[in-house]
C-alpha cells in the first residue's frame, strides 16, 4: 500500500501506468477504520496490477480540496490520470475488488 503526499501524489496517481484506488481518510474517522484493514487485505493482490493508496485528508487538505473530498472515506477509482469511479462510505471488500478489477 502506498501512502500519498504532495510530494509523490502526481507521480505514485496520476503518473501511474497501472490504475490506482485512493482512499482519502482520515485516523479519526470510524467507517475508515474498517475500510482501510480492507484495502490493506487486498493490497497484496494488486501488486503490478493495480496500486492501493491511501491519503490522510486532515495532513493534505489541499488534495482533499482538490478532489472534492466532502465525506470520508472517499474511493476513487483511477485509471489513465482520470477519475473513472468514486465512491463514499465503507464498502463491503468484495464490492472493492469488483470495482477495481473492473479497471484492470
Amino acid at each position: 500500500m502506498v501512502h500519498l503526499n504532495g510530494d509523490n501524489f502526481q507521480n505514485e496517481v496520476l503518473g501511474s501506468d497501472i490504475p490506482v484506488l485512493v482512499d482519502f481518510y482520515a485516523d479519526w474517522c470510524g467507517p475508515c477504520k474498517k475500510v482501510g484493514p480492507l484495502l490493506e487485505d487486498m493490497s497484496p493482490k494488486y501488486v503490478g496490477k493495480a496500486k492501493i493508496c491511501k491519503l490522510n485528508i486532515d495532513e493534505h487538505e489541499d488534495l482533499a480540496r482538490e478532489y472534492k473530498v466532502m465525506s470520508i472515506p472517499t474511493l476513487l477509482f483511477i485509471k489513465d490520470g482520470e477519475t473513472v469511479e468514486r465512491v463514499s462510505g465503507a464498502l463491503p471488500q468484495k464490492v472493492l475488488e469488483e470495482k477495481l478489477n473492473n479497471l484492470l
